[in-house]
């Protein structure tokens, strides 16, 4: 088989699988993810308080020394943290070298001062840096499953600087349902009521020491009206959602209202076994974000290692919470900084603009090349469609969102894709000019230009890579098409209308070349 017949194959080849891409055959849904700017959602930016993920594990450093200090027989006041230190005041001034001592083992945590009885523990420079970024990472995984649980195609979901997160959601149809999943901190902890003391006390300012006050929150089903019930809770607390498993959206089949039924993991399932096993008769508060959704009495062992979350929910608050659940709570509360709701509508003007350029382009391009070209002309223009069902296929294929600039991105390709067109037709005239044949000009036009195409292409692909790797979503859009454009230009470009040249001098017999 000759060399023209294999290229023009080639290349019609790519085509079909790239119309097969675009086709219904591929299966229902978008052929092409439209992005944010194009389809319209949700843009947020998100400010992650960092600090006080150092201050949640603080609390927890505080409950491991006030532990290892009790078993070593150290003799406390108390011990507290406040703001990012923890004060351990002694009763013996003696023990304080023993205090150091157990600190200094703990590794991550370091002495800061002592002042007279009291030792001022704080977190080492580089554990807090640790927490931080760890913080961070995992605050961008919890976002990324929750968006992904509430069932959106192609999120996008970065960190921006050290205590930043964008998350841009196209297509969401409720944003407010959208950022109240996204930004709930999601803090599930069971701790017990303390009903020996009195609340109605607590209120006027007497909270025993190691209580709290909480509220619940108790709707009225005629008037809609919410009225908050204070609950006073012991501190301590017993279990948190970190050994969660599932949580699932379940209807009461006595009161036919729904609640969300979870489940534990092995250790959870043990742990809330023995809080219930030895608290028989006592009431369990369940908490969320510091609301006390419900607090049943314990009426024996649970020890199956699961449980219900009940509150007057509707259908979608509690779906939402299951949501929240599953995803995992944040590890540090998020603020939204900034909030756009881009509408479908500027999607649509948007696509019609884009779309009406690229035409309007490409019109232009096919109208020069014919007339400036003539029958070379016409060959580069097929190319040139070929070109666009290419870029269309690839982007099918790989699921990859098209963007404002990305169609920029396409406009700017089709000019790149006739520019190695008119730099092999030139190289042709030259040749011709200088009196070879036709078949010797064409091969020397390829063989020359080819070169060139492949300096100025690979240049500006290596650009497009790095506005790739390093760029933001809308950069990373261009880049997309650009990258996927440029290939295919230099495919069809130097296969394509090389194969076309070569078939028609061979099978046509050309005498005369019409370029």
């Amino acid at each position: 088989m000759k060399g023209y017949k294999v290229r023009i194959l080639l290349v019609l080849a790519a085509v079909i699988l790239s119309l097969l891409y675009l086709s219904p055959l591929a299966g229902k849904g978008e052929k092409i993810h439209l992005g944010l700017d194009l389809k319209g959602g949700v843009y947020l930016a998100l400010g992650v308080d960092l600090d006080k993920a150092v201050e949640a594990d603080l609390d927890k450093y505080a409950l491991l020394l006030e532990d290892q200090l009790e078993k070593e027989k150290v003799d406390l006041d108390s011990i507290r943290r406040k703001g990012k230190k923890i004060y351990i005041k002694l009763l013996l001034a003696e023990d304080i070298p023993k205090v150091k001592k157990i600190v200094e083992d703990m590794g991550s945590l370091v002495v800061e001062r002592v002042e007279g009885d009291t030792v001022v523990v704080t977190l080492s420079p580089k554990e807090v840096e640790r927490i931080k970024k760890n913080a961070l990472d995992q605050t961008l995984e919890v976002i990324r499953n929750r968006v992904d649980e509430f069932g959106v195609a192609e999120p996008e979901i970065r960190k921006a600087g050290s205590d930043r997160i964008i998350v841009q959601i196209p297509g969401v149809k409720d944003p407010e349902r959208a950022i109240k999943i996204i930004g709930r901190t999601a803090r599930l902890e069971f701790k017990l009521l303390d009903e020996e003391h009195s609340v109605q006390e607590a209120l006027m300012g007497k909270v025993p020491p190691g209580d709290e006050i909480l509220y619940g929150r108790v709707v009225d089903r005629k008037t809609g009206r919410v009225k908050k019930v204070p609950y006073l809770v012991k501190k301590q607390t017993l279990l948190t959602g970190d050994h969660l498993v599932d949580a699932r959206v379940m209807i009461d089949s006595r009161t036919n209202e729904p609640y969300v039924a979870i489940k534990f993991d092995k250790i959870g399932t043990k742990i809330f076994a023995q809080i219930t096993s030895k608290n028989v008769g006592r009431r369990l508060a369940i908490i969320l974000d510091n609301t006390v959704y419900s607090a049943p009495v314990i009426r024996e062992p649970i020890t199956g290692g699961e449980a219900s979350i009940t509150g007057n929910f509707t259908f979608e608050e509690a779906h939402d919470l299951a949501i929240v659940l599953r995803a995992g709570s944040l590890p540090a509360p998020v603020k939204v900084l900034e909030n756009r709701t881009v509408g479908p509508s500027l999607g649509m003007d948007s696509i019609r603009k884009g779309v009406r350029a690229a035409i309007v382009g490409l019109i232009v391009v096919v109208l020069f090349m014919a007339i400036y070209y003539r029958l070379s002309g016409i060959i580069a223009d097929i190319a040139l469609l070929f070109n666009m069902i290419l870029i269309l296929g690839a982007l099918a294929a790989f699921g990859a969102t098209l963007t404002l600039p990305g169609i920029a991105g396409i406009v700017l390709t089709i000019g790149m894709s006739v520019d190695a067109n008119v730099l092999i037709f030139e190289r042709i005239r030259e040749e011709l000019r200088l009196g070879r044949t036709i078949k010797a000009a064409i091969e020397a036009g390829f063989e020359r230009a080819t070169i060139t195409i492949l300096d100025a292409n690979i240049t500006t692909l290596i650009a497009a890579l790095i506005l790739f790797q390093y760029g933001t979503g809308p950069i990373k859009g261009f880049a997309v098409t650009l990258s996927i454009g440029i290939v295919a230009s230099m495919f069809t470009a130097v296969v394509f209308c090389r194969g076309v040249f070569e078939m028609l001098v061979d099978v046509f017999k050309l005498k005369k070349l019409s370029i």
